[in-house]
């Protein structure tokens, strides 16, 4: 037995006995006719006392950080004035009567302490020994803890945990798929899941009426902080449900997980917004509901003020919405203007009017002039703003007002410190649209997946506005992102195919794509609907990271790659042989 105990185990109880203990050399003070070891594994630092007289010249030359060794010794109390109080097991120390260099050790790329400052190239690249740092095994710690709380949680439930297939079938869910050619079949292709919808489905047919996956997915899209080419997601699907048993299931499990892993109460149930009200109210889908700054529409004093910019918008059909950011007239200089301009610019905005409110209740603007006196007590009563605010103004179109606003606020609740000690928000977002418009194409395409059902409206009027057919699908949204999505499902061959046939989906290529899914259908397929929320975006958001990265073992870099195996790599001559493949030109992966 390499080891009796950990080294975070040890208390003062454990005095008088012996003990074997097996780690990393953390540091080493060498006093001479003494050497204190600092000795470390996942649960913490023991401090060993070595006599190096006792050792091989060997054994005290690989005494060095991050060495692991093996030692045996009788645990004795520490006097009271050397005490590590920092340390929990502080009151002992465990002078060593063998030691064994299990396996010396270079001399490491960075010390394995968290107050080092390290580029995220460096820490990838050498992705072994970050992982020894203690706030990544701590960070990997609390995912492990969350996946086993989600397990025991819905287990108790009567929730059945099955594994769909890795090779499947390439299917159009919005993303591109990540293919992978057969050597079998040549000239054919697997693709990779982007998730396990089609597969959780037939589940439902099958009649395991309550399943859950913790499912690696896989999509070839452009990477930012919260997304990977893979990730892992918690699946989920119900037979026999509607939206409000979705509910209650994913508000009792995210209220127990954020209770028993991270200490943090929240109330049930949870907020809820429609997806109308949510942009309406906050610019977003997603809408972070901690903070105010919320729209204000003023279509009616647009339409008759005398700022043409405005009026014009309106008999345009478009949208005038402003925030009041409260106070925000003292640090609202000109070149904090021209920024919070440009900001609004990369997301659509021609432009950001404003407008200060001085102590007289008067307005400092540019465009003050085009509004009347009582054009401008009506804008200040409708804005309920006060003297010291900054109002901030977008005209457009109602997709460019709100990706501008949105965001804006966003960025000014961060600049502002507003979200300082905020506790965590949860809620609902529902009634999404079905179709989306395509601006590339003209066409209105899913906004969803094509298997989401439609609400009433699409039954009553196939000739209504596909813009306004909204769907039975709902987001859960954590502080602002969104962590994931759920629908009820067509469950109905007949519906299914009319559904593709709206959105472009010919029957020959429904059929060619998803002709297993629609013969299942016809052989009794039970109401059914599901969510599936990303594990990655939940740890990372409730340990405080903006990147996913902090909390993947192993993750990839922004342009798809791995600094620690190199991968993705070419193929050799005899493999792409085997695979009825040629490479074309030669195409290098590098770092953006």
């Amino acid at each position: 037995m390499l080891r009796t105990h950990t080294c975070g185990e040890l208390r003062k109880e454990h005095e008088g006995q012996t003990v074997r203990l097996a780690g990393w050399i953390h540091t080493v003070r060498d006093h001479g006719n003494l050497m204190f070891v600092d000795l470390r594994d996942r649960y913490g630092l023991v401090q060993v006392v070595i006599n190096p007289e006792s050792l091989t010249a060997e054994t005290v030359g690989g005494l060095k950080p991050e060495s692991v060794i093996g030692i045996q010794g009788v645990v004795r109390a520490r006097p009271d004035d050397a005490i590590n109080a920092e340390r929990v097991t502080g009151a002992i120390e465990v002078p060593a009567d063998e030691v064994t260099l299990l396996n010396p050790s270079k001399t490491p790329k960075f010390e394995i302490e968290d107050r080092v400052q390290l580029s995220e190239s460096v820490r990838l690249e050498h992705r072994y020994l970050d992982l020894r740092r203690p706030v990544m095994q701590r960070n990997m710690m609390k995912r492990h803890e969350l996946l086993l709380a989600m397990r025991n949680y819905l287990s108790s439930r009567e929730f059945v945990e099955i594994e769909t297939p890795i090779l499947t079938q390439p299917t159009p869910e919005g993303a591109r798929d990540y293919l992978v050619p057969s050597r079998v079949h040549s000239g054919t292709f697997f693709a990779l899941p982007q998730s396990p919808q089609l597969f959780k489905q037939l589940l439902m047919v099958s009649g395991y009426d309550r399943y859950f996956q913790i499912a690696r997915c896989f999509r070839d899209e452009d990477l930012r902080a919260d997304r990977q080419p893979e990730f892992t997601q918690l699946d989920l699907e119900m037979s026999f449900v509607e939206e409000e048993d979705i509910y209650a299931v994913m508000e009792g499990l995210m209220l127990y997980m954020l209770d028993h892993v991270f200490d943090v109460q929240l109330e049930s149930p949870l907020p809820r917004l429609t997806y109308n009200e949510a942009m309406e109210r906050y610019g977003s889908d997603k809408p972070d509901t901690r903070f105010g700054l919320e729209l204000v529409d003023l279509a009616d004093l647009a339409s008759r003020c005398e700022f043409q910019v405005f009026r014009r918008t309106i008999e345009s059909e478009g949208r005038v919405k402003a925030i009041r950011v409260p106070g925000g007239a003292a640090a609202a200089t000109e070149k904090v203007r021209k920024d919070l301009e440009a900001f609004a610019k990369t997301h659509g905005a021609k432009g950001l009017a404003w407008m200060k409110v001085l102590a007289e209740g008067e307005l400092q603007s540019p465009i003050a002039k085009f509004f009347s006196e009582s054009e401008q007590a009506e804008l200040l009563k409708t804005m309920e703003a006060e003297a010291g605010d900054l109002l901030l103004f977008v005209a457009d179109k109602e997709r460019v007002v709100h990706s501008a606003l949105g965001a804006l606020r966003n960025r000014l609740a961060k600049d502002l410190g507003l979200l300082e000690g905020q506790p965590h928000q949860l809620l609902w977002v529902t009634e999404f649209p079905l179709y989306e418009h395509d601006e590339k194409s003209g066409r209105y395409v899913p906004a969803h997946h094509p298997f989401t059902m439609p609400d009433e409206t699409f039954f009553e009027n196939q000739e209504l506005n596909p813009a306004a057919i909204r769907a039975r699908s709902y987001d859960l949204v954590l502080n602002g992102v969104e962590l994931g999505s759920g629908s009820i499902r067509i469950h109905r061959p007949d519906l299914q195919e009319k559904v593709f046939e709206t959105m472009g989906i010919s029957k020959e290529v429904a059929r060619e794509k998803f002709g297993f899914l629609l013969d299942a259908f016809e052989y009794g397929a039970p109401p059914h609907g599901g969510i599936a929320i990303g594990i990655d975006r939940l740890v990372a958001i409730l340990l405080g990271y903006e990147s996913i990265r902090e909390v993947i073992a192993f993750p990839k870099t922004a342009a798809a790659s791995c600094l620690l195996t190199g991968a993705p790599g070419p193929a050799d001559a005899e493999q792409l042989e085997e695979l009825s493949l040629r490479i074309r030109e030669e195409v290098s992966v590098r770092e953006p």
